[in-house]
């Protein structure tokens, strides 16, 4: 087989089949193919797009290009859930405690954030005391006793992905759908999760700005999923404005926190409450999403959705008085209000523009090496749809340093208001099975 050969063949609209993409892959994992010739075919692909099956037949090479964890010692029905990323996104710290105390094994491996605000080890890490340093051993003791686990990407998952993804990213060929499907399917079928429950989110504030775009991603990854044997569902969600209030790492779990009492912000609250449904249905706890919904709302109710995110948290070396007592968790020195400068209704919010104003705070990373302030964000006191008078704080700057005019700055031009009443844009549009 000749690389030229398959550079030439996509380019020209053909089908390549599981020989000829498992050739490519490991070629490029073992650094046998230059990177010319693999930018040369990552570019046929996103103008040539592929078939369903050499999509699924590309994510298995992936897969197969390293590491795969084995779940298999870990009782029941193993269920990830992943977000296609966002603003102010807390689901993970939401739906993992919330699932968990249904039964669900949640077995999560997570990274650290590059972007507006820490990843999910980052947040869990405002807790005092918690820590992912743990043994596979240990990780899975955990999530049979307590039924939730977070552990950090350990070994070398999808080596093939990496090398790709950094080649795509200064190629111009990001923005593909059958090389960003199968780049997030092989490492959510590589972390070795029975089911998958997918937010693929859409908005200004998304990788996905347009809804088209966002539901064919989330049928590719569905298709992908289903062609690998894993039972995959996924949802659109919005991310025109930030999920929630708050936009931070300790921020975001006392945002958790009172979700889980059953006391979160209303888009937030419904995202858990959808996703969660289909993750006990997956996990083959409920017979239907309505008896799911059921099940989790009692949970919130009687207060056994906290006490899983108490245990879950002491697990793991965390604080866990945190939750009763959110004083604990780190807190910024200043808390700076923007005013609103006029009357009217929040038409927009730009999402992505909050997010960068929450990282030059230092809630997030500009660069792999920046170190995030655990305490610093921002909290929105004002959403879309939401009525403002003139002097009403849009939103509330939590800093450890006083000079944040940037921010405040980014701020007033994240919000517009307007002089007719509008309404809070549709939370979730659609459901791909």
């Amino acid at each position: 087989m000749r690389m030229v050969d398959l550079i030439e063949k996509k380019r020209n609209g053909q089908t390549l089949n599981k020989e000829e993409i498992d050739f490519i892959i490991t070629a490029y994992t073992n650094g046998d193919l230059p990177d010319y010739q693999m930018s040369a075919f990552a570019m046929a692909i996103y103008f040539q797009g592929m078939t369903q099956k050499e999509r699924v037949h590309l994510t298995e090479a992936m897969v197969n290009s390293g590491d795969q964890i084995d779940l298999s010692k870990i009782e029941g029905i193993k269920v990830d859930k992943h977000s296609t990323g966002g603003v102010g996104d807390t689901t993970t710290l939401v739906l993992g405690p919330l699932v968990a105390a249904l039964g669900v094994a949640v077995a999560k491996m997570s990274g650290r954030g590059l972007g507006h605000t820490g990843g999910t080890i980052d947040k869990l890490e405002a807790v005092p005391g918690f820590h992912v340093e743990i043994t596979n051993e240990e990780f899975i003791r955990l999530v049979n006793t307590n039924k939730i686990a977070v552990i950090g990407q350990s070994g070398d998952l999808t080596p093939a992905d990496k090398k790709l993804y950094a080649l795509r990213d200064v190629t111009a060929t990001v923005d593909s759908i059958p090389l960003i499907a199968s780049s997030i399917m092989s490492k959510k079928i590589a972390a070795g999760a029975d089911a998958i429950c997918l937010d693929v989110k859409t908005g200004n504030g998304a990788f996905m700005k347009k809804l088209e775009d966002a539901e064919e991603l989330a049928k590719a990854m569905v298709e992908i999923g289903k062609g690998v044997g894993r039972n995959t569902k996924a949802i659109i969600s919005d991310m025109s404005q930030p999920l929630g209030f708050a936009v931070g790492n300790a921020l975001e779990i006392k945002e958790a926190i009172d979700t889980l009492k059953g006391k979160g912000p209303k888009d937030l609250t419904e995202l858990c409450l959808t996703l969660g449904s289909h993750m006990v249905v997956l996990a083959e706890k409920a017979e239907n999403l309505e008896a799911a919904r059921t099940m989790l709302e009692e949970v919130i109710e009687n207060g056994k959705a906290l006490e899983t995110f108490k245990t879950f948290l002491a697990a793991q070396g965390g604080d866990a008085s945190v939750v009763d007592d959110p004083s604990k968790l780190p807190d910024a020195v200043h808390k700076i209000q923007v005013p609103a400068k006029e009357n009217g209704y929040i038409s927009e919010i730009i999402a992505e523009n909050i997010g960068v104003a929450a990282m030059k705070l230092g809630a997030g990373r500009e660069t792999k090496d920046s170190v995030i302030d655990l305490a610093v964000g921002i909290m929105l006191n004002k959403k879309v749809g939401d009525e403002v008078k003139k002097g009403d704080a849009l939103a509330t700057i939590h800093s450890n340093r006083e000079d944040v005019q940037e921010v405040i700055d980014m701020v007033y031009d994240s919000y517009k208001t307007v002089a007719e009443k509008v309404k809070a844009p549709t939370l979730v549009y659609k459901e791909i099975h």
